[in-house]
């Protein structure tokens, strides 16, 4: 059987086994209580029985291969369970116990051996708290938990074991389908759980709490397949400080990677970013529900202090709030008082509370609206008050009005404690979130919504369809190619460059003549990557003498900024014309993780503005020509202040030139940069450029 055949067989259980004491039997106990329907076994060889639960002496001695398997026992014999569940036949196991990869060079050796004894059966961990399957019941997991089953729900894969448990013992109502401690990720990474998860249809969306990935085509791969089949996947993603990657690497043994670069992956396949563990479960809790078509909406409150909030934080977070239209107003100002604001957002003000027959009229004229979704904020107060039934109500007749008409829509309250969990749970029932907070509840939806209205166009570009490349780690030594080469090395790739010869200082005169005035004059030595500040680049000579005068002066300076230099090579190119704007075209090589395409603005304006994008490679037309529209200095390329626009074809397809050279020669190149690469409308051309590669 394939190890992702065992995969499913760990996710959907028939069985389960417990390798340990006392703490398994009571995990054995809990599986029970939680409503799993499976046969269970505990394996010890010292005891008959712990806690009330019949021992079986070995794995040989069990009557299957159990599906799935808590391995609870020190490192060493983790790795001896591992080879007698395998021979049995077992589906999957969880290995809890550390001391692997994550603890250095004999760690690593042990890992290895675990890899080796798993053989095709699934491996999750080790170091890993393990996988809570709320879908079946099934608590493969060494202390207590907070969840319960449920017919559907998010699955989220965590790389820290406290972190799940939290999760599970939150007062959040997040409906879980799964919860996986992916730990060192030996074998089965995030990338593998993912792809199995998203074939399970009721898995609503997919929450990943990240250090670092070890996977990154596979997780590209299972991303896509995501985006595709429309279930959103949010990331939290830890390690954006440096001393934050650095923690990370020591915590589980995975890969921080560069923060930018996460950014470029997440933007490309569609996964929603956010910052913490709030906005992690509100965003989830916003997902679960049906997902709006766009991001307008229309908004109903019992106060305007409410309604107030709700406008703001919706302009914030990219939703918009449609007018009313004739029809609605007139209705509502028969039925609301004549001091509520019959606007969207509308506050229908305490009149109507608790009127079944007015509270139906009002939703079923807010809900006619064409806005995408529908919201409404809503505290409840406390047991004491004696009005929970009148929220309750307006909970009711809102679900009924949002399956009437089709819509989405989710409640929110204004304080996070203000929505109980009976309300929350009686929501969640019926398809519709239940979000806690009023900025994070619009901030979650502006996420989801987001995410719905750019999938589309997103899958269009093709780029998430791409797998990035992830080329071996470079070491030793490089070589630095001289502008002549890193240029002609380009050109061939489709790069527009200058017109120019290479000649030596003592034929630069003749060469100016065949190639006409006015020119660029540069010094050319792999040596000299930094021209300008050594003296080396002479610009707009006009005529024999001034190229005359300026090879003395360059020659000259060169001896006194780098008297080392042979002066024996120089370039001669046409002078460009006077650009619309400068770009800076790069490649960032990260080991571990891939080559990203970054495109900035030229000149002092990219650290000015901080004004870059980067794309993983390989990339295509429309994604970059979506980044450069992105950049804040894209009103330069699209005509500013009346001056013509660029030639965005052409500057797209010097870009594509760059991207291709880097594909062709991923395996060696460490660096490269064209600075600046000059665009107006008549077309692009790279002025200077520079390429670094492992060398042979």
């Amino acid at each position: 059987m394939s190890q992702r055949e065992n995969l499913k067989r760990l996710l959907a259980p028939r069985h389960l086994a417990f390798i340990g004491g006392r703490s398994m039997a009571r995990a054995l106990k809990r599986c029970a209580e939680g409503g799993y329907a499976g046969s269970m076994w505990l394996v010890n060889p010292q005891h008959a029985e712990l806690e009330g639960v019949p021992c079986v002496a070995s794995v040989a001695e069990l009557p299957c291969g159990p599906d799935a398997v808590f391995i609870a026992t020190n490192k060493e014999r983790t790795v001896q369970m591992v080879a007698e569940l395998s021979a049995k036949g077992a589906g999957g196991a969880i290995c809890y116990a550390s001391g692997f990869a994550e603890s250095g060079a004999e760690g690593e050796q042990l890992q290895a051996e675990l890899l080796q004894a798993a053989a095709d059966m699934a491996l999750l961990g080790p170091n890993c708290y393990g996988l809570l399957d709320y879908l079946h019941g099934a608590a493969l997991w060494p202390v207590a938990h907070g969840g319960v089953q449920v017919e559907k729900g998010v699955a989220v894969l965590t790389q820290s074991g406290n972190f799940a448990y939290n999760l599970s013992m939150s007062d959040r109502s997040l409906p879980v389908a799964y919860m996986a401690s992916v730990g060192n990720q030996a074998q089965l990474g995030v990338a593998e759980l993912m792809d199995v998860l998203l074939d399970e249809p009721r898995v609503t969306a997919i929450g990943l709490h990240l250090e670092g990935l070890n996977n990154v085509p596979g997780f590209a791969r299972a991303a896509h397949k995501a985006l595709q089949k429309g279930i959103p996947v949010i990331a939290l993603k830890s390690g954006v400080s440096q001393l934050g990657a650095e923690l990370a690497l020591s915590h589980t043994s995975s890969l921080a990677g560069s923060d930018a670069l996460y950014d470029a992956l997440f933007d490309r396949l569609g996964v929603i970013r956010v910052s913490g563990p709030v906005s992690f479960v509100e965003t989830l809790k916003a997902a679960c529900g049906k997902l709006p078509a766009g991001a307008s909406l229309v908004a109903l409150a019992c106060s305007g202090g409410d309604a107030g909030l709700v406008a703001d934080y919706a302009e914030r977070h990219g939703l918009s709030l449609p007018e009313l239209d004739d029809r609605q107003r007139l209705e509502l100002a028969g039925l609301l008082p004549s001091y509520a604001n019959i606007v969207n957002p509308l506050d229908f003000t305490t009149a109507i509370w608790g009127d079944r027959q007015a509270l139906e009229q009002m939703l079923d004229s807010i809900l006619r609206t064409p806005a995408d979704a529908a919201l409404l904020v809503l505290d409840y107060p406390d047991q004491e008050s004696g009005e929970r039934p009148q929220c309750d109500l307006l909970l009711e007749l809102f679900c009924e009005g949002l399956q009437r008409y089709g819509k989405s829509g989710f409640v929110a309250s204004v304080l996070p404690e203000l929505l109980p969990q009976h309300a929350r749970e009686r929501l969640h029932a019926q398809g519709v979130p239940a979000l806690q907070g009023l900025e994070d509840g619009l901030a979650a939806w502006g996420r989801v919504a987001h995410y719905r209205q750019h999938r589309g166009a997103l899958l269009a570009r093709g780029e998430s369809a791409l797998p990035p490349l992830c080329p071996n780690p470079l070491e030793g030594r490089d070589q630095l190619l001289d502008e002549w080469q890193a240029k002609q090395a380009l050109g061939a790739f489709g790069l527009p460059l200058p017109q120019g010869l290479l000649s030596t200082p003592a034929q630069a005169l003749e060469a100016a003549q065949a190639l006409g005035y006015p020119l660029v004059l540069k010094a050319v030595s792999a040596d000299l990557p930094h021209k300008t500040e050594a003296g080396g680049v002479a610009l707009n000579l006009g005529d024999a003498r001034a190229l005359q005068a300026a090879l003395e002066d360059m020659r000259g300076s060169l001896a006194r900024h780098a008297p080392q230099l042979n002066f024996d090579q120089v370039l001669l190119e046409r002078m460009a014309a006077p650009p619309l704007a400068e770009l800076i075209v790069g490649i960032k090589r990260e080991n571990g993780f891939g080559l990203a395409l970054v495109l900035g603005s030229g000149g002092i304006l990219v650290e000015l503005l901080k004004d870059s994008r980067s794309l993983l490679l390989p990339t295509t037309d429309a994604a970059i020509r979506q980044a450069l529209l992105s950049l804040r200095s894209a009103p330069l390329l699209l005509g500013f202040r009346g001056r013509p626009a660029v030639d965005l074809d052409a500057l797209v397809q010097a870009i594509r030139a760059v991207a291709d050279y880097a594909c062709e020669h991923a395996e060696q190149l460490l660096e490269l940069d064209v600075n600046p690469l000059l665009v107006n409308a008549q077309g692009a051309v790279a002025v200077d450029a520079l390429i670094r590669l492992a060398h042979d």
